[in-house]
């Protein structure tokens, strides 16, 4: 299988390379220091994104987007994943499943949040549902023409920074196999909307920067135009952009991992212990061999999944496994990265602490590895069954 990029492919990844370490990369430490990103930085970083044409690349033509295949794409978040949540987060990628909006949603939500004008967040997760997102509780229930909502959400990323919200809530009960199953309906829901109240959550170890927030519903009433797709399918709709999602994770995951190990190779091939380079020393020598051969496997697995999603043949295993590797790679590669560095490694006068920080959240976001390992099992024992 060839993997090589073309000649357009490979003018994307210089280009983005060349934005991420000249607009991104030199202001890492202050939003890491400060724990936020300056409005006035975050306008910058997005506007330009959009001059150059990455904004919303995940999003096709129709809707106004790049229309990149899921290769391009995941060569795209390879380069984002060299710098931070925080400060990538502003080279925006919609929620695809807003691709499911009809009528005045498109004009009203679509079209101004892939061309930047507006900012959406998706809210599934609860204090009671996080792995099991089946185990949700926010209730939507039907009054007229509208629907009551109540409940809670939290861990919901970049929410306090978005116009509306996409929210997932249990809209009703259906009989499967002899047992009742919660029937889930989408809704977009816009800030400022009475009875949903949003707020910062708590503050988190990674990813300082790039915040996460508890949302409230009390009594919060939307009308029922706000269902995005159709009542009592919106997992259908969460599904498909949660699986397509953990491959760009995974190529996000490779990219933070290849510049943690960029900078430890320098590292030790210029540190002096003993009067040797420290990368002489079969210690550092073979971690710097092991961290090259997970990363290239990470890469060519990220690769090798997103070409069969553009194919339309890649299964929920197929995702979960680059996920996986991918997120347990970075965290091996980053606390080899720290031992290399030695004491220096945990100083914050370096970089390497924060990429040690960051990556511990990527083997539990977006599935953990014990989920993923959970689906990928099911689907192998299942050819058995």
């Amino acid at each position: 299988m060839d993997f090589s990029l073309s000649h357009e492919q490979e003018m994307l990844v210089a280009s983005l390379r060349s934005f991420v370490e000249k607009e991104l990369q030199p202001h890492e430490f202050a939003v890491d220091r400060a724990d936020h990103v300056p409005h006035e930085l975050a306008q910058s970083i997005r506007q330009k994104a959009i001059e150059l044409g990455f904004y919303a690349f995940n999003m096709p033509e129709s809707a106004g987007g790049a229309g990149l295949d899921y290769v391009t794409q995941a060569l795209v978040e390879r380069e984002l994943g060299r710098t931070s949540w925080a400060l990538q987060v502003f080279v925006a990628r919609p929620s695809k499943i807003l691709m499911a909006c009809k009528g005045e949603q498109i004009e009203r939500y679509l079209l101004p949040t892939v061309r930047g004008e507006r900012i959406d967040c998706f809210a599934l997760t609860e204090p009671g549902a996080g792995s099991d997102a089946m185990g949700i509780r926010t209730r939507a229930v039907r009054d007229g023409s509208d629907y009551v909502i109540n409940g809670s959400k939290h861990f919901i990323s970049h929410a306090e920074n978005a116009d509306y919200v996409i929210l997932f809530a249990v809209t009703g009960e259906e009989e499967v196999r002899g047992r009742l199953r919660k029937q889930v309906t989408s809704f977009l829901i816009d800030k400022g909307t009475p009875g949903m109240t949003i707020h910062r959550g708590p503050h988190c170890t990674s990813l300082r920067g790039y915040h996460q927030a508890e949302i409230f519903f009390t009594d919060c009433r939307v009308s029922a135009a706000q269902i995005l797709g159709e009542e009592h399918r919106g997992f259908d709709l969460a599904n498909e952009w949660l699986t397509a999602g953990r491959v760009m994770v995974a190529a996000n995951n490779v990219g933070r991992a290849q510049r943690a190990f960029e900078m430890a190779a320098e590292w030790a091939a210029t540190r002096q212990q003993f009067g040797k380079r420290i990368g002489e020393f079969q210690g550092t020598s073979f971690k710097l061999a092991d961290m090259a051969t997970g990363i290239r496997a990470s890469e060519l697995l990220m690769l090798y999944t997103a070409d069969k999603l553009d194919k339309g043949t890649m299964t929920d295993g197929d995702a979960a496994l680059a996920k996986l590797f991918a997120s347990e790679t970075l965290g091996r590669v980053t606390d080899d990265a720290v031992q290399i560095y030695g004491g220096m490694g945990l100083m914050n006068e370096l970089p390497i602490e924060r990429f040690w920080r960051d990556a511990r959240i990527e083997r539990i976001w977006e599935g953990t590895s014990e989920i993923q390992r959970h689906i990928l099992s099911k689907e192998i024992l299942r050819q058995y069954s």
